[in-house]
């Protein structure tokens, strides 16, 4: 099947052996050319009215040609290649009287079988959570039909409208208005149209269809009467961690989106649950594949520090206020087992590297750490694991040399630590 569309202020200029046909462009004309049943061959022209002045014209090079209609009567000799004698629902031949060819056409006028579009009708009553379903009517419908000259009727393809209203989408971890279309075919005087639920309040509107388009006439539309009120919910949790800089501290949160690595880790949850009408939230979190929560919060976004090694599951439940839709997502926290290293050495010469005396670790949650000098005086203490002695005593520089320290820490997964030994003091200068 080949289509060629009249454009405004031209001639339908129909190129191939089988098509030398055209309609004229006042009024507005569509041709199309059907192979049916048997292989006959009709060209359909579809005109947006049937005046004095719709025409159909013969583009062949024959000089002798006649007009007949399908029951064999002559209409026209072939005195004018414009053949205005069109009626309705009626086939068409001419005939190349030197080789007897001949080219089969039906015409429709379209004026005659535009929809009447009724009612555009959403119940606000549906609880649908994945669809909602919508019903159209129309009190003309009418099929497009053709016959080929053996008398043998098809329907032409049914009339397609556009359904268009307002939906949310989730995109790049943020919510944005999405403007969906569905196709519709009208088959029949009642049409049911199921869409996705959409995810906030909207109106419909249908506009159509495809012939009253490639016409150029203005779109059949019609809108729902009523606003139709959002019921289905989605969510898509996300997390903020907070950041920590200290270098001595291995797989430590240094960007907002890291849910792995040493703890304590605090970590702020948002739902990002769409709005359709008032929500009510659940938040549960569970370790290591336990069955129940040790954790349930009913805010729209919390925040929690976990404090312990281990994987948990931070799962969202959202529901609607008065319907049964719900949705369901969750989040994977790992939080490492704990780590501590301690130098032998540091050199605190101002060099920016080794210049105190750190742990390397992970996943330490309490500590504090004495060095004493080789008398047995305490020089220096500190409780907080990501940082260190810089090699000063009360604000001059220690004596280069040995010095002893002793550790107690405890991780994250509830491993203690109790650490002593020496640390010795080069300057280097």
């Amino acid at each position: 099947m080949r289509k060629i569309i009249l454009a405004a202020g031209f001639w339908l200029t129909v190129f191939g052996v089988s098509a030398q046909l055209s309609g004229g462009n006042s009024p507005k004309c569509k041709r199309l050319e059907k192979i049916s049943a048997g292989k006959d061959t009709v060209q359909v022209f579809i005109f947006d009215k049937l005046d004095n002045n719709a025409k159909v014209r013969y583009e062949g090079n024959a000089d002798n040609f006649e007009w007949f209609g399908y029951d064999g009567q002559s209409k026209q000799s072939s005195d004018s290649k414009d053949f205005f004698q069109l009626e309705d629902d009626k086939g068409y031949y001419v005939q190349e009287l030197a080789t007897g060819r001949k080219i089969y056409f039906w015409v429709i006028d379209y004026s005659a079988r535009r929809l009447n579009l009724n009612k555009l009708e959403v119940d606000n009553s549906q609880t649908d959570c994945k669809n909602l379903t919508l019903t159209l009517s129309s009190d003309n419908y009418k099929d497009l039909i053709y016959r080929t000259y053996k008398g043998q009727s098809y329907k032409l393809d049914a009339r397609k409208f556009t359904l268009s209203y307002t939906s949310m989408q989730w995109s790049n971890n943020t919510w944005s208005a999405s403007s969906p279309t569905q196709a519709v075919a009208v088959l029949s005087g009642t049409t049911p149209i199921t869409v996705p639920a959409p995810l906030c309040d909207t109106e419909f509107s249908l506009t159509g269809d495809q012939y009253a388009d490639e016409l150029g006439l203005s779109p059949t539309t019609i809108k729902t009467s009523q606003l139709y009120t959002a019921v289905a919910v989605e969510c898509h949790p996300t997390s903020v961690t907070t950041t920590r800089d200290a270098t001595n501290e291995n797989d430590r949160p240094k960007a907002t989106t890291q849910i792995s690595g040493s703890g304590p880790m605090e970590i702020q949850f948002l739902s990002n649950a769409n709005l359709p009408t008032t929500l009510y939230y659940k938040w549960e979190i569970f370790k290591d594949k336990a069955l129940q929560p040790y954790i349930t919060r009913v805010d729209k976004d919390i925040r929690n520090t976990f404090n312990e090694s281990g994987s948990y599951k931070v799962k969202i439940t959202v529901n609607s206020k008065d319907t049964v839709c719900t949705d369901t997502a969750s989040i994977t926290v790992d939080i490492s087992e704990s780590y501590i290293k301690v130098p032998n050495v540091f050199t605190p010469n101002g060099d920016g590297y080794n210049d105190e005396f750190r742990v390397a670790f992970k996943s330490i949650k309490q500590f504090e750490a004495w060095v004493y000098n080789r008398w047995g005086r305490l020089v220096y203490k500190w409780n907080d694991p990501a940082k260190g002695w810089d090699g000063n005593i009360g604000g001059k520089k220690a004596s280069p040399g040995a010095y002893f320290y002793i550790m107690k820490a405890v991780g994250t997964d509830g491993k203690k630590y109790k650490l002593k030994g020496d640390i010795n003091l080069l300057r280097g200068e």
